[in-house]
């Protein structure tokens, strides 16, 4: 049931997508999403009745960070130009958010190379969607203070020879695959000595079913993906080497999780700033279980 479920969300809702927690921003054409965001002007947020809109972009597609589901359960919100609904630990962060400054939330799905241009453009207002806060993607758009510090970790299977690994070098000689686009496939992998690197994956989900049709030995990701994925595959195993001597190597930059803004649009990101200033890591911990909890894979 958990498969088939995984199956159907695949099929629905999942392109590209974590952070979250990807190495570039990218760049890509919008106007395959033009239709979900015809209706939102450019430029500065925009009025609905008495209050402001903050129109918020995210692939929905990119569990437990967000994704798509057909109805408001749990307290869902719709999705611009579209029957579906978004929910998940981006859309509960957006909707704190936009509660705290007085804006109604409006959710923009897009895909993972068209968030970038999206906010640079003004087509939306900011994207919340599990970017990570590289000095690459600074060049292009302003990043509020992290509203999540993701850990990197290791997914193999209960029955791998690599299940009892305790740090980067006992994963030598693995074949292995990550998501395309992202610090695990482009940073990570590559530190695993003689590493059979297989082609980066398109998604998540892809990555997750490479690692259980037994493709690749194991799949590098970070800790709320890798949760969420012991959940769905009952028969994963996760391999944390944080604190160890033997961890994967990344910067700051790389695992702290940021809501990217237009360069310049300081009222906005320091309204965002205001608002996480007052929440703690437990805060964002706490949240981030909560959407595990009913994440659609976990069902």
């Amino acid at each position: 049931m958990k498969k088939r479920l995984l199956a159907m969300l695949m099929a629905a809702v999942f392109a590209v997508s974590l952070t979250a927690c990807g190495s570039s921003g990218g760049s890509s054409d919008t106007e395959g999403n033009a239709a979900e965001t015809e209706d939102a002007s450019a430029g500065e947020t925009a009025d609905s009745g008495d209050k402001k809109v903050l129109r918020v972009a995210m692939e929905c597609s990119y569990a437990p960070y967000n994704w798509t589901q057909p109805d408001d359960s749990n307290g869902a919100v719709p999705i611009s130009g579209s029957s579906d609904y978004a929910y998940g630990y981006d859309v509960m962060m957006a909707q704190h958010i936009a509660d705290e400054l007085g804006y109604e939330l409006e959710i923009v799905k897009l895909d993972w190379d068209s968030l970038v241009p999206a906010v640079q453009s003004g087509t939306v207002d900011c994207a919340i969607a599990g970017q990570s806060i590289t000095s690459e993607r600074l060049e292009m758009v302003d990043f509020t203070e992290p509203y999540y510090y993701a850990t990197i970790i290791t997914l193999v299977k209960e029955d791998s020879p690599y299940a009892n690994a305790q740090g980067v070098a006992d994963l030598a000689g693995a074949s292995c695959t990550s998501q395309l686009g992202t610090i695990w496939y482009d940073v990570c992998l590559p530190q695993i000595q003689d590493a059979d690197i297989q082609a980066a994956q398109e998604s998540a989900p892809a990555m997750l079913v490479a690692l259980e049709s037994g493709r690749v030995d194991l799949v590098v990701t970070d800790m709320p993906t890798g949760t969420a994925a012991t959940v769905a595959y009952p028969d994963l195993k996760l391999l944390d080497f944080a604190g160890t001597d033997d961890d994967f190597e990344v910067s700051e930059e790389e695992i702290n999780i940021g809501i990217s803004v237009q360069k310049g649009n300081t009222e906005l990101l320091d309204a965002m700033n205001s608002v996480l200033s007052q929440m703690t890591a437990d805060d964002f911990n706490s949240m981030m279980d909560e959407a595990i909890s009913v994440q659609p894979l976990s069902e």
